[in-house]
């Protein structure tokens, strides 16, 4: 049985967590992919491959154009991605809730900090967040403990299995191994072993409105 505690605190990613972003990112991917000379990958090609952020993954697919591969990348991204932004079912819901009962709430994203922030004033959630921490905002991005850190300085709270981490992907429930927190896992499909290994979620959910069920229940 999983001793899940009421949150102090609760981060969360971003994209495919709270927003839908896939047909976003998968376009401004093949636009990038198209301008270089690479061969253009299916939307599950984007799914699996789209994981770290931009910073960690370009220079191992552009080598050293991968700067020039970034420039194509934001031009077409800051081009479309709020005019394509998608809240997820109950993703409002539960940061009212949350935010109601005085959870501290932050984001830890692997998006440009630039944008994610960009994305959070164009939905008007910033009144919910402490901290909105993305790429290049810390020294190191997820899964490394750095943006976590930095996410909660000066909100009073520690890091341990109080504070939740809420992310879809295995790279956001590393990061909340490394950090000590909770990890909560919002995705359709069923976690694997295979893809997760030792980093397996504690609770898997379907989506935003499971998760504030059971805050719900924690009473």
């Amino acid at each position: 049985m999983i001793n899940l505690k009421r949150p102090v605190g609760v981060l969360f990613d971003w994209d495919n967590t709270l927003v839908n972003t896939w047909p976003v990112i998968h376009d401004a991917m093949n636009f990038t992919l198209e301008k270089m000379g690479y061969p253009l990958w299916s939307l599950e090609d984007s799914k699996k491959n789209v994981r770290l952020s931009l910073r960690q993954s370009f220079p191992k697919l552009f080598g050293d154009k991968w700067e020039t591969a970034r420039d194509i990348f934001y031009m077409r991204f800051k081009k479309i991605h709020l005019k394509r932004l998608e809240v997820l079912p109950g993703a409002e819901e539960l940061l009212i809730s949350l935010k109601k009962k005085g959870v501290y709430l932050g984001v830890v994203s692997n998006k440009s900090g630039e944008n994610l922030r960009r994305e959070a004033n164009h939905l008007g959630w910033n009144q919910y967040f402490g901290k909105i921490i993305g790429a290049t905002d810390a020294k190191e991005d997820k899964p490394s403990i750095k943006p976590v850190q930095l996410a909660i300085k000066g909100s009073g709270i520690e890091l341990d299995q109080r504070v939740w981490f809420v992310g879809d992907t295995k790279i956001d429930m590393e990061c909340a191994y490394n950090s000590g927190c909770f990890p909560i896992l919002i995705n359709k499909n069923t976690p694997m072993v295979e893809e997760f290994g030792r980093f397996m979620p504690k609770i898997y959910l379907m989506n935003c409105e499971k998760l504030r069920k059971i805050f719900y229940e924690l009473g």
